[in-house]
């Protein structure tokens, strides 16, 4: 028999909301106390680190959620460690006789969590976990012959085919507090913010982390910018995306919510934003079945790659310092404000794999960090689609031209006058290849190339040439 006054204990990891929140809102109906808790556990096996941006992001995110919880009588507990130890303490210093989240889908985290479930129900405790994440369940979707979906079309229809995503679950009215004294650290003794130097100040700037920031994010997406997202989202001088992947990534905004929200829309804008986050869901399946998508080509042929060390140019492409203003502006947007337009993280993530030839895991590890909406599927799935290792991949001869990308999405320059200063005062004409530009123009634009604003690194149509007989020889040397 289960002790009616006994403590649950509700995990959050990658769910930090309390609408929508399946776990929360199973325990808050058996109107049992309910103990919050919060574990950073960096040392999880096989798990990834978390990159300074993210870690930024968390703590916002965090300190968000604390003030959510009490608002519902609830407290939010931290600790840092080890998962399994710290629930083990804290059930003994609690009673709590249940434990309940929310799914994850890295694979060391299903790995994870299904120790500890195992582990609960060895102990004759209650361990129950929830959707919320994703859509889908990654285990659950196959293909005929029962494998799992390599190309996004017919998973997209897999997926589409499905009945209608579930309706989100409303936010608890409140929750029972645990009377136990319960160990807890300070929020800032986690040590997610960034101290000396503090470079966050842009990302502040920028950013809202938190559920009422996802909320009110997905509202103003909808009111003013569903409408032309089909042609805008290729924009990056307009502000025509949702900006929702850091709330999706750290849980503060569930796709159950948004497709709801999205469900009342009709048209062709409203179809491409439900297949950006089918893409998302596609990132996830893949993942869940090539567990070290970041590490290893999605197609072993790719791993015979030669790649060139070329620390210099790595350097230069992280800096946007490559002479190439669109590269380079994305680059700068990245660092100032941990986010990348998306057509622009096509466009560098091309310029650093084929125009320079490094590693595509440079450019995944330097966005894994960067990123304040770093996310273990997308990320490490993106670059291997530019790349062309991955599933579903761009075809390896598809090599962006960074001037003519640049001239065709930001025609005017906005974009890159916006985080290149230094290029404000030079003609449209020239402000995707300032090299070309007269020596009179440059002057009267007071920009010194070389000096003020570098000249490009290399060449664009003799790096394509180079990027296609690397790419031809790994081919010919499969066959």
């Amino acid at each position: 028999m289960k002790d009616t006054a006994a403590p649950i204990i509700v995990l959050f990891r990658k769910d930090l909301r309390i609408s929508d929140n399946r776990a929360l809102g199973a325990a808050a109906e058996t109107g049992r106390p309910v103990i919050p808790l919060f574990i950073f556990d960096e040392d999880s096996a096989g798990a990834r680190r978390m990159g300074a941006a993210s870690r930024w992001w968390l703590h916002h995110s965090l300190a968000a959620l604390a003030t959510s919880l009490e608002k519902l009588g609830g407290t939010l507990v931290f600790r840092a460690g080890g998962t399994e130890k710290i629930i083990a303490e804290t059930i003994e210093a609690s009673g709590a006789d249940a434990v309940f989240w929310n799914r994850r889908y890295a694979p060391p985290d299903i790995a994870t969590d299904t120790a500890l479930k195992k582990r609960l129900r060895a102990d004759r405790l209650e361990a129950e976990s929830f959707d919320g994440f994703l859509l889908h369940e990654p285990s659950l979707i196959t293909t005929q012959s029962g494998d799992f979906y390599k190309v996004f079309t017919p998973f997209h229809k897999r997926l589409a085919s499905d009945q209608e995503p579930r309706d989100p679950v409303d936010a608890p009215k409140s929750l029972m507090e645990c009377k136990a004294r319960l160990k807890s650290e300070k929020l800032d003794a986690l040590k997610l913010l960034p101290k000396r130097p503090d470079w966050s100040g842009g990302l502040a700037e920028r950013w809202q982390p938190g559920e009422d920031g996802a909320l009110g994010r997905l509202e103003t997406f909808l009111e003013e910018r569903l409408h032309g997202y089909a042609e805008n989202r290729d924009r990056p001088g307009q502000d025509g995306t949702s900006g929702l992947s850091p709330h999706l990534a750290h849980g503060e905004i569930t796709p159950f919510q948004i497709m709801a929200a999205v469900r009342r829309r009709r048209g062709g804008d409203a179809e491409t934003f439900r297949k950006e986050v089918a893409w998302r869901e596609f990132s996830y399946h893949l993942l869940f079945h090539r567990p070290k998508l970041h590490q290893e080509s999605f197609r072993p042929e790719f791993d015979a790659f030669e790649w060139l060390n070329a620390p210099s140019a790595l350097k230069a492409w992280q800096r946007g310092r490559t002479g190439y203003p669109i590269v380079d502006a994305g680059m700068r947007e990245l660092w100032q404000t941990g986010w990348m337009h998306n057509r622009v993280r096509m466009i560098a993530a091309s310029f650093l794999i084929k125009d320079l030839l490094v590693d595509w895991r440079e450019g995944e590890a330097w966005f894994w960090d960067t990123l304040v909406d770093a996310d273990v599927a997308n990320n490490p799935a993106s670059w291997q689609w530019v790349a062309g290792s991955g599933a579903d991949a761009a075809p390896y001869f598809r090599i962006f031209n960074p001037v003519l990308q640049g001239e065709k999405f930001d025609p005017k320059g906005i974009y890159v006058r916006r985080y290149l200063p230094e290029l404000e005062k030079l003609p449209d004409r020239y402000v995707h290849r300032p090299w070309e530009a007269p020596s009179s123009i440059l002057r009267e634009s007071g920009l010194e190339l070389g000096k003020g604003y570098p000249l490009p690194i290399v060449d664009h149509a003799r790096a394509r040439d180079r990027a296609m007989a690397a790419y031809r020889a790994t081919r010919d040397g499969e066959d």
